[in-house]
């Protein structure tokens, strides 16, 4: 039970969500009925804020120095003597200046890790893809449920933001390439940074400074292409030749939408062997009557669609209360 209790208190911590999503009341709960309440905590401590990940790469300091407060509040409520780890972590954290960007890190059930430099703020310089949104997790679990799918193919990921399911795909799965896309300068600059973070090369490093007598590199090719959905060309879409297309988190504005149905009615239109690639769109459904008018322009372009089923284990913290959905797209019969 407090192993269980930690490791929900890390993967919480690790990806910095709403500290009042925390367990909290179940800690209390065990610190009463615990033989070694400093244990607990000291536990709970070396999984969070002295964990490596977050010494490399810490969450911002307004957030560590929010959760030390609480977890002192609980240790205080306790008769136990005093844990200095607690309190020299957070004499540490006051002492530390704080930064523009924070740092979130989720866990794979490999041992792996994907790290992630996102901004501060929830919606920055006009652009909703500085941060991780719930909808890429859930495709991101999804696809590690079903990597196979993902074994030597060459994926493009639309809107891909900061990169975490495509990221978490390129750990976890064997892609022959995959492309990362969006249309924003400063995203593109934080997912090539991203990139770089969880050790990956993109292509434009190779070719900069392979040599020619250099071994091949193990991994997939990685790219970042920059696609305007309102700018693409029919035949630039084409050139990419993907076997799979994945989008999270794309259908929040009708305008937008309208946009995202035409890339998808376009890259549809390419058969590769005479075979379609196939489509993958995860959506959290905010707005009701927004989402629907996706799938009316959808089945309007000729585009048929089926939600697919739930996956079996959830991997990464997220509202579990949110509405979200996978659509998997394939042209109409006779279209």
């Amino acid at each position: 039970m407090e192993q269980h209790l930690c490791a929900s208190f890390q993967r919480s911590f690790l990806a910095v969500r709403r500290l009042s999503s925390f367990p909290w009341a179940d800690l209390e709960q065990n610190l009463k009925n615990s033989s070694d309440t400093l244990l607990l905590l000291l536990n709970i401590l070396k999984m969070t804020v002295l964990h490596p990940l977050c010494r490399e790469h810490p969450p911002s300091v307004k957030y560590r120095r929010l959760f030390l407060s609480e977890l002192i509040k609980k240790h205080e409520s306790t008769s136990s003597e005093p844990l200095d780890e607690l309190y020299e972590a957070f004499a540490d954290v006051l002492n530390t200046e704080d930064s523009t960007l924070c740092h979130k890190s989720y866990l794979l059930p490999s041992g792996n890790s994907v790290t992630l430099s996102e901004s501060v703020a929830i919606i920055s310089e006009g652009t909703t893809g500085l941060v991780t949104w719930d909808a890429a997790l859930y495709l991101a679990e999804w696809a590690i449920e079903n990597s196979h799918l993902f074994t030597d193919r060459t994926i493009l990921e639309l809107g891909s933001g900061i990169g975490l399911t495509g990221l978490s795909i390129c750990k976890t799965s064997t892609p022959k390439k995959y492309i990362f896309s969006d249309c924003h300068d400063l995203v593109q600059q934080q997912l090539r940074k991203n990139i770089h973070l969880n050790g990956f090369l993109l292509e434009a490093d190779d070719q900069a400074t392979g040599q020619p007598d250099c071994p091949a590199r193990p991994g997939p090719i990685i790219a970042v292409l920059d696609l305007d959905w309102n700018l693409a060309s029919a035949e630039q879409l084409l050139e990419i030749a993907a076997d799979i297309v994945i989008a999270a988190d794309v259908v929040y504005d009708p305008q937008i939408a309208l946009s995202l149905v035409r890339v998808l009615q376009s890259i549809l239109n390419y058969r590769k062997g005479g075979i379609a690639p196939k489509m993958f769109i995860a959506s959290t459904i905010r707005n009701l009557e927004t989402y629907r008018q996706f799938q009316t322009e959808l089945n309007k372009a000729g585009i048929s669609w089926d939600v697919i089923p739930g996956h079996m284990k959830t991997i990464f913290p997220y509202d579990l209360d949110s509405s979200i959905e996978i659509l998997t797209l394939f042209r109409k019969c006779g279209s």
